[in-house]
């Protein structure tokens, strides 16, 4: 049998960041080299089934205090400067990136040429080169491969990512908060990694770099999960972690276009990725049997998740090294996907929020104004234990349901939603996978079951029968009934025992939002502004 041959390749160099010096380039390894290159470097140990699994170190997840853009002519009228976005001195970065050449002078590396996006209309040529091959095969599972070798010669990209894990910055004498870095440039378009091994800065890095650059091409770049159903109907799914949003868009009904990233263009929905990047805490073949398919897979990286070193026998349920175990897999290793990673203009919107404080309705319709205010706010709760020091139940806002990746001000992204909202007739409904009959400690989670019946309803458009009332304080359209769904569940002051303090928790929560949505009322109309809580 003959295999196509790779594109010739300077094995020394790589011109589009003049990387010079190198002892070797690994160009576009297949998973099966990765994997020996992998296990000859020691970075990782098969387990017994297929999987690679490695440990990312002190570092188990994203490093935002650590992450900086260049601020020069190309972005210092653009960007929406502030905490999340911090400026970073375009001569710093040119020192750091003279010593990380310096640094990868006689090492090898490994690059890979991919795509961020599924719609060759809109995506993004990227070359990733990393210091680890793990990282690699990382790349390789969540970016788009070329459909063919031919793609691969005089391949340009347009954006590079220099992953080096190893090389640790200098915090006073590059400006930095600690050893960990991530750099963007736009104008010479660079990311540079470095003090961390946590392989999800590499594809955050590019998410942020297509928030930047799409919406100028009036797409929306969104951080949520979409699939379709049985008749072509395209839901999205927002939601941050913790509210469902990967177990809830994994239907067996309904097939998956892509599970965290994905643009809005005047043609429809389209993946960035071409892998998932899932959570496996925990995680139990009854539940969630599609993704847990995946930890047995070969071309599977399992990160931080422990295994025994004799049989080889990996523990989804040990907590021992993070609760972020991931696995990051190639969307091919689900069976239920939309090949292309493309679907038509969405039908419905889901945000998922997961409240706490059990005051929100289990789902709710939403106008137009109230899907951007919510968009704008992104509401959900973190809980006891899910961090050092948080022992109550804490409201948790992430502006576009994905902040730290958000260059622009958000009211750009709230405007293109709104008019796609409205150009395509999507209907939106808020969704509260959190507490009923009280808070968290003394309530019960909602139950999925009624979850997915509650979902289902409103994919296939039974809710819109139905008659509808007005929440009290956060002026809500929730349904009075739904099949398969206790009436009394719907509203949430009936499942409380003690109503005054549903009114008192209510209230407060409904404060937050108005507190939290202060900063967005200058850039964001009357119309949004008087669609959040009516208290």
């Amino acid at each position: 049998m003959k295999f196509p041959k790779k594109p010739k390749r300077h094995y020394h160099l790589i011109r589009s960041v003049d990387l010079k010096n190198l002892k070797n380039v690994y160009w576009n390894l297949h998973t099966p080299e990765l994997y020996e290159r992998i296990l000859a470097n020691k970075e990782g140990m098969v387990s017994h089934i297929g999987p690679m699994v490695v440990s990312t170190g002190k570092f188990t997840g994203r490093s935002p205090n650590d992450k900086f853009i260049v601020k020069d002519e190309e972005t210092e009228g653009k960007i929406n400067w502030g905490k999340v976005n911090v400026s970073y001195d375009p001569v710093k970065f040119d020192a750091m990136f003279e010593k990380i050449k310096a640094y990868l002078q006689n090492r090898e590396v490994y690059a890979l040429d991919a795509y961020a996006g599924t719609d060759a209309k809109y995506r993004m040529p990227v070359r990733i080169i990393t210091e680890l091959a793990w990282h690699n095969l990382f790349a390789r599972n969540m970016f788009v491969l070329p459909a063919a070798h031919d793609e691969l010669d005089g391949f340009e990209p347009a954006f590079n990512v220099i992953d080096v894990a190893r090389f640790k910055g200098d915090p006073d004498v590059d400006s930095l908060n600690s050893e960990t870095f991530i750099l963007v440039n736009f104008k010479k378009r660079i990311v540079l990694i470095g003090g961390t091994e946590y392989g999800g800065e590499i594809k955050k890095s590019i998410f942020s770099v297509l928030n930047y650059y799409l919406p100028q091409q009036n797409v929306l770049p969104m951080h949520c999960s979409a699939n379709i159903g049985k008749e072509g109907d395209t839901a999205l799914f927002f939601g941050l972690s913790g509210t469902g949003k990967t177990t809830l868009s994994a239907d067996p009904d309904r097939a998956l276009i892509g599970d965290d990233e994905h643009g809005w263009s005047e043609d429809g929905v389209f993946n960035f990725e071409g892998g998932c990047y899932a959570k496996v805490i925990r995680l139990s073949k009854e539940a969630e049997p599609a993704i847990y398919k995946t930890t047995r897979m070969f071309g599977t990286i399992l990160e931080n998740v422990v295994v025994d070193p004799d049989s080889r026998f990996i523990n989804l349920d040990d907590d021992t090294l993070t609760e972020n175990t991931r696995a990051s897999y190639p969307i091919t290793h689900l069976d239920n996907i939309v090949i292309e990673g493309k679907g038509g203009h969405p039908n419905n919107i889901i945000f998922l929020t997961a409240d706490a404080f059990g005051v929100l309705p289990p789902i709710s319709k939403l106008t137009p104004s109230q899907a951007m205010y919510q968009f704008l706010l992104g509401y959900t709760a973190k809980v006891a234990g899910t961090e050092r020091g948080v022992t109550e139940p804490q409201a948790t806002f992430s502006t576009c349901f994905g902040a730290p990746f958000m260059p622009l001000h958000p009211s750009r992204y709230a405007e293109l939603l709104g008019q796609k909202i409205n150009e395509h007739n999507a209907t939106c409904w808020l969704v509260n996978t959190g507490w009923t009959g009280g808070p968290y400690g003394e309530g019960q989670r909602i139950s999925i079951k009624y979850t997915r019946a509650l979902l289902n309803a409103a994919l296939q458009g039974t809710l819109k029968d139905v008659e509808f009332e007005k929440d009290p304080y956060f002026g809500l359209s929730v349904p009075k009934s739904c099949a398969g769904v206790p009436a009394e569940v719907l509203m949430p002051k009936n499942t409380w025992k003690d109503k005054d303090a549903y009114d008192q928790k209510a209230r407060n929560l409904a404060g937050l939002f108005i507190e939290n949505f202060k900063k967005y009322e200058d850039k964001t109309s009357d119309e949004i502004k008087n669609a959040g809580p009516v208290v």
